[in-house]
């Protein structure tokens, strides 16, 4: 017997979301469903389409709390709804049952008044993400912040840049660091966007608003949605959207945006951290069952876990809701609840975790200049070629080149050829890394100036 049994997924083999995910939690979903219903119910009273009174009873029974907070005191569970929405196909038909058995009965048939289960279940799924999107942002801005504080504070130290996994040109940590913060932010700003207009959902059975046009009339039934929608703290629909869902697709290609830019930060921190190279590490590494001596970039790993998957995720998003046929598509809208779920999840878990990884981020200088030097001074031959070999041709340079690695400085300062040059700057790495200084403190970013 599962130790358990109530729970199908707690985490234990996602662990990059655990702790992190109660905001798309079934409990959250099965809360935003009910919230949804009595918003309705609460735009048809705002619109003098039903009596105050009857509105205030429902959520008083319900538990309504506003709709940041939602609906917690309805008494529903969301083990016996999921086992309930197996004969429906979606948990908002058993839904109804249960919420109209828990207010009085003349009150029982304004509760889902006009409204069919995709209204309710993308409004809910709309409401769960801007909660989440507000604590993902949150995260990502206290990550940004850390990391362009730590690129200006290392803006000047000179690294050894890689290109094809190998020594390329010096480079500096700040400049490297700032890339990933630049990486953030961007997701931010395209979050952001997404978050504003993320919308409601009002179309009744087919989405024409027939109902409410037959029962109130088309004026009537043309306001609701904007009703709804401020009820909910969501962006009020140009038109019901049951099968255009490009609000959907622009929320999982922005999250996937998102696990892009922490995934890379990650990616570079793991691989930095090896212990051959060592120039970054973890503030608090993870342990090994076999290996007393491993302190693992355990952060840098869950990050990378979820940037990982969230391409595929985003991928079954387009061919699920961009392609969905009819006015209401036969499996693909409901392929589409757990897979927006999980990119959330993920995001969630990442982004908490970024925050953290950069706040205990630290640069291990020594590693950093013993890496700088291991080419012998090989790292600085782009420059060394644009000063020397138009005075002593391809084939000596080529041969200066082909010394043995330690002595480069001293066959350079050996050549008659470059006594006009300071060789001390020359030969220097810190004095070959362009604008990556002001890259890192945002100097030489133009898109930031602008």
């Amino acid at each position: 017997m599962p130790s358990d049994a109530r729970s199908f997924d707690s985490g234990l083999l996602t662990p990059v979301a655990a702790g992190h995910d109660e905001l798309v939690g079934d409990g959250a979903v099965l809360d935003a469903l009910v919230t949804a219903e009595v918003a309705l119910l609460r735009a048809l009273a705002a619109e003098g389409l039903v009596s105050g009174d009857v509105a205030e009873r429902v959520s008083h029974a319900l538990g309504w709390q506003g709709s940041e907070i939602g609906c917690r005191g309805h008494g529903v569970t969301a083990e016996e709804l999921a086992t309930a929405a197996v004969g429906g196909g979606n948990p908002v038909i058993p839904l109804v049952v249960r919420l109209r058995t828990a207010v009085a009965d003349d009150d029982a048939p304004w509760i889902h008044r006009g409204a069919t289960s995709q209204d309710i279940l993308d409004t809910a799924l709309m409401a769960i993400a801007r909660s989440a999107v507000a604590r993902i942002i949150g995260d990502l801005d206290r990550t940004a912040d850390t990391l362009g504080a730590l690129a200006r504070a290392h803006a000047a130290e000179a690294a050894a840049a890689r290109t094809l996994t190998q020594h390329a040109v010096p480079t500096t940590v700040g400049a490297r660091i700032a890339g990933w913060e630049r990486g953030i932010r961007r997701a931010i700003e395209r979050l952001g966007g997404v978050h504003g207009e993320l919308p409601a959902q009002l179309g009744g059975a087919a989405g024409t608003l027939a109902s409410y046009v037959d029962e109130f009339g088309a004026d009537a039934a043309s306001r609701l949605p904007r009703a709804f929608a401020v009820e909910l703290g969501l962006r009020a629909p140009d038109a019901p959207w049951h099968s255009e869902r490009s609000p959907v697709t622009e929320l999982g290609d922005t999250l996937v945006q998102v696990l892009d830019a922490l995934g890379k930060m990650a990616s570079d921190i793991a691989t930095l951290g090896r212990t051959e190279i060592g120039e970054l590490a973890e503030g608090a590494g993870g342990g090994s069952s076999a290996m007393p001596q491993k302190q693992n970039p355990v952060a840098s790993v869950l990050i990378r876990s979820a940037a990982l998957r969230a391409p595929q995720l985003g991928a079954t998003l387009h061919l699920t809701s961009a392609l969905a046929v009819d006015e209401r598509p036969d499996g693909a809208w409901h392929a589409e609840w757990p897979t927006l779920r999980e990119l959330l999840r993920l995001t969630l878990g990442a982004a908490a975790h970024a925050a953290g990884l950069a706040a205990g981020l630290r640069v291990q200088k020594g590693p950093v200049a013993r890496n700088l030097a291991l080419t012998g001074g090989l790292i600085v031959s782009e420059r060394l070629r644009h000063a020397l070999q138009p005075l002593i041709g391809v084939d000596r340079f080529a041969a200066l080149l082909a010394g043995p690695g330690d002595g480069l400085a001293a066959r350079v300062r050996a050549l008659p050829e470059a006594a006009a040059f300071d060789l001390d700057d020359l030969l220097d790495p810190a004095r070959y890394t362009g604008l990556a200084e002001e890259f890192a403190t945002g100097g030489g970013d133009t898109e930031r100036d602008s």
